[in-house]
């Protein structure tokens, strides 16, 4: 890991370990959740199968496109992100999924916990993350909306009333 010495001066805000580290955090989760929610899209079978195979693709390009966000910004900040397998399988908070085939309804279930722990990873760093750059916490609001609607749209398809 670069530490402040190693950084050349006049490089702009450089983020502190403590940032670097929430931020790797929310990028391992974010990885993590774009891997499973494509392993779920590949084998969800049952009622509402193309609605949901659809939906989770929608799911797989936010995650996407929020890791790269996460990534893109850590190396704005001067350091560097880590989203090799290895380390996305040692360190994401998000519960692996069963393999085989997987129920609709159990797909629902499990992708919106996923969606929603990578939410209480962010929520969980925001306030250490806001305290040091309130720019990159702003880009932590925009991500957590995102998931927490589609967690919303997602847990819809299991409830009754």
């Amino acid at each position: 890991m670069t530490t402040f010495t190693d950084r050349p001066r006049g490089a702009g805000f450089p983020a502190s370990e403590q940032l670097t580290g929430n931020l790797q955090q929310v990028l391992v989760d974010l990885i993590a959740l774009h891997l499973q929610a494509k392993q779920a899209h590949w084998n969800v079978v049952g009622p509402n199968f193309r609605d949901l195979h659809l939906q989770l693709d929608e799911i797989v390009d936010l995650a996407r496109d929020a890791s790269d966000t996460i990534a893109e910004r850590m190396r704005a900040l001067q350091a560097t992100p880590d989203g090799r397998a290895p380390t996305v399988v040692a360190s994401a908070s998000l519960t692996p999924l069963p393999s085989g085939e997987l129920a609709s309804s159990q797909v629902v279930d499990l992708i919106t916990v996923a969606l929603r722990t990578a939410v209480a990873t962010i929520r969980k760093v925001h306030d250490q993350v806001d305290a040091e750059d309130p720019s990159t916490s702003d880009l932590l609001h925009t991500i957590i909306n995102q998931l927490e609607k589609q967690a919303w749209m997602l847990s819809a398809e299991n409830r009754t009333v």
